[in-house]
């Protein structure tokens, strides 16, 4: 029966960005509808971050049982059930899926409609027999893998980021199309569960991130038995199921190699189709829906935020995206998301974080920018645990300002928030260094790097004038 609603905010996904928005508004009393035409909890929880981040932990387990000689512990190869280690894949998402769930939104008083949302006009969408006609519309629809246009590809059976999880067993040889985060990550952790691994990028490996830091990720990734294939472009695909040939060319060289599996691992898509952008008056290209720096659309009662909106693809970016929003909603809060330094990590091992800009970025807006390194091979709680490699760079400007923070290395993940934080601050390299941290810690790595700041300023010719002149005085 047709119905029509009239609620203070229409959430469209039900990704981090959009349970954000829904819950912050419904806790604070205001009306809503959140829509969802597939799961609740979007990519990250049933695709992505969770999933992923489960198998590289059971992947990281077998690593260490390899490795556990180097401690005195003789543990020889480990046995791996494959079907298990997906099992604890799916046991993570189903652990999580209650705080994203139907029931927990609908206890907070949002009304959830399953279905696929399509703008009637600029302030209204019908989702099946229902008509939504609310204050504010937030977009967070999130993206989809993108799947290049490779003859031979769509007839043959091919994995996604969306797909590889449903693998009932490892895959003989594992062949990774694109060597940025999700294909490297993926590329280490069936490597280390028993998969013989090759990856195949056009350009290099993680063209957006530090070459210096990437060099470290690149040399354990081969250390490992990683066939690492730069420079090359895949131009078909042939063979058959469990038997596939990806026809590959690297300058004027065409050759072949055998891969039992495909994993597309390309880039991402904006999920801008099928949702009536032109009848709400919202401008929008292949690349996502066009914002302005408070996450507003062409139409001002819409907003876009997360994968959509075109920015980083980065599930906390979304639910940063999301709290701004909803707090301007209810508050009209200013949202600006110009100059906030967003950290990303890319989850292999050793881990690469980075925040801020990067040493080549400083470099451009200031030539006077430079950089200051730390080894994690000089740390002794990196020296206790056998996990040396790496190091932190820390870009400042020539008066010691943090510009940003590189870290390849272990944990970096929990380090880096430490340089998002001095960066929201203007921190400079001389508080870094004047901080106290617990001993024996990673941590402290940082610090290190951030005193060859100092240490450099010693060298100063004024410094000794100035204490020679004090020891004057007693």
């Amino acid at each position: 029966m047709p119905e029509t609603l009239s609620p203070d905010v229409c959430v469209i996904g039900a990704g981090s960005g959009g349970l954000t928005v829904a819950a912050f508004c419904a806790m604070l009393g205001a009306p809503v509808v959140l829509v969802e035409k597939d799961r609740m909890g979007g990519d990250c929880l049933n695709a992505g971050c969770v999933p992923s981040k489960a198998l590289i932990a059971a992947a990281r387990r077998a690593h260490d049982i390899r490795q556990a000689s180097g401690f005195g512990i003789r543990a020889g190869e480990p046995a791996i059930d494959f079907a298990q280690v997906m099992r604890h894949v799916r046991d993570a998402i189903a652990t999580i899926a209650p705080n994203d769930s139907v029931a927990r939104f609908s206890a907070l008083g949002v009304k959830v409609i399953k279905g696929e949302a399509r703008f009637l006009g600029p302030g209204a969408v019908t989702v099946g027999d229902t008509t939504i006609a609310a204050r504010r519309f937030v977009i967070a629809t999130g993206s989809r893998p993108l799947l290049p246009d490779i003859p031979g590809l769509d007839a043959l059976p091919f994995l996604t980021s969306e797909t590889i999880f449903d693998l009932a067993a490892c895959p003989g040889h594992l062949g990774v199309l694109g060597g940025g985060p999700v294909g490297l990550e993926m590329a280490q952790a069936f490597r280390r569960l028993g998969a013989e691994v090759t990856v195949l990028e056009r350009d290099r490996l993680l063209p957006g991130e530090d070459p210096e830091m990437v060099d470290v990720v690149r040399r354990q990734l081969q250390d490992e038995g990683i066939a690492l294939l730069e420079g090359v472009e895949l131009t078909r695909v042939e063979g058959e199921p469990g038997a596939l040939r990806l026809i590959a060319r690297r300058g004027d060289d065409d050759g072949a190699i055998g891969v039992s599996h495909l994993l597309v691992a390309t880039g991402r898509r904006a999920n801008v189709e099928n949702l009536g952008l032109e009848a709400a008056g919202v401008a929008f290209t292949s690349a996502g829906i066009t914002v302005d720096k408070t996450l507003r659309t062409s139409n001002p009662r819409i907003h876009a935020i997360g994968d959509v909106g075109g920015g980083p693809q980065l599930t906390h970016v979304a639910g940063w995206h999301g709290q701004m929003v909803a707090q301007n909603i209810l508050f009209r809060r200013p949202v600006d998301t110009g100059g906030t330094a967003v950290p990303r990590v890319i989850y292999t091992d050793p881990e690469l974080a980075q925040v801020g800009l990067t040493e080549a970025e400083a470099r451009k807006l200031d030539p006077k920018a430079r950089s200051l390194r730390w080894p994690f091979a000089e740390n002794d709680r990196a020296v206790t645990a056998r996990r040396r490699q790496g190091h932190i760079k820390l870009v400042i400007s020539a008066k010691g300002r943090l510009l940003g923070a590189s870290i390849v290395g272990a944990e970096a993940t929990e380090l880096i928030g430490l340089y998002a934080l001095a960066l929201a601050k203007g921190g400079t390299a001389a508080e870094l260094a004047a901080i106290v941290l617990p001993y024996p810690g990673l941590s402290e790595v940082g610090k290190r790097a951030a005193s060859t700041y100092l240490q450099a300023r010693l060298g100063n010719p004024w410094i000794g004038r100035i204490m020679r002149l004090l020891r004057r005085f007693g």
